[in-house]
């Protein structure tokens, strides 16, 4: 009698589909945000995931808040070569006084002989500067994961007012789940949770900078301006690639 044999096949399909994103939503309506956030990494809800971290302006709010809940949690750093110094030596800062698995992502090199041999694209393509220096490498690094946790903020700015906790990331056709943890907390709110844990600030911020991208391509904000608006400044421009205006769901 010939056996009938199963024929393995792997499973090539996206991770999660919006209907998985809208049932975390609801799960956690009304949920604090600490609570939630540790029910679904100690649930094993989305399965690894890693946190995209810029060390920027408001950076340690969202780091402190990971580390607390596991400090095994992969901090994803993108090191564009353009970064302010200032950036640098806080991401270092942190790291060591958070305790963080942070992992450094390059361009390759190969890349930028090749496409940005003067360094100087940012000046006059900042989307190609940025698909080399953020884009490809990040999207390289996120494939072994099954979602990301994000920084952004509702009232950072008009494209980011509607962002819901729970997102399928877009970026490519892996179905990946992107969180925002902190995407309900205002400014007063990061503020009180800087000072009640006594985390130390980006050394630019005091210098006008709420919104810190890499250094040819962040300016100082001036009194009534969104806090996005120092970033690619003059360019019809509002984020680096890594998140896309007009992709976030209705939620």
């Amino acid at each position: 009698m010939n056996e009938t044999h199963a024929i393995d096949r792997l499973d090539t399909g996206p991770r999660f589909a919006d209907q998985d994103a809208i049932r975390l939503n609801r799960m956690f309506r009304g949920t604090e945000t600490e609570d939630w956030l540790r029910a679904v990494v100690d649930g094993n809800l989305v399965g690894d995931i890693a946190l995209v971290s810029s060390f920027g302006a408001e950076s340690a709010a969202l780091l402190h808040l990971v580390s607390r809940i596991d400090d095994s949690i992969p901090i994803l750093f993108l090191d564009t070569g353009k970064h302010f110094p200032e950036t640098l030596a806080y991401r270092d800062e942190l790291t060591d006084l958070l305790g963080l698995n942070r992992v450094d992502l390059y361009p390759e090199l190969s890349d930028l002989e090749k496409r940005d041999e003067t360094g100087l694209r940012w000046s006059y393509d900042p989307d190609g500067c940025c698909e080399l220096r953020k884009v490809r490498p990040l999207e390289k690094a996120l494939a072994r994961y099954d979602a990301s946790l994000t920084g952004r903020k509702a009232f950072q700015s008009t494209t980011r007012a509607n962002l819901p906790r729970f997102e399928v990331d877009t970026s490519d056709a892996q179905g990946r789940m992107k969180i925002n943890p902190l995407i309900d907390w205002d400014a007063d709110r990061i503020a009180a949770y800087f000072e009640e844990h006594k985390l130390p600030r980006h050394p630019l911020v005091e210098r006008g900078f709420p919104s810190i991208g890499c250094s040819p391509c962040t300016r100082e904000v001036k009194p009534g301006e969104d806090p996005r608006a120092g970033r690619w400044s003059g360019w019809d421009k509002v984020e680096c690639g890594i998140h896309k205006p007009g992709e976030e769901p209705f939620l």
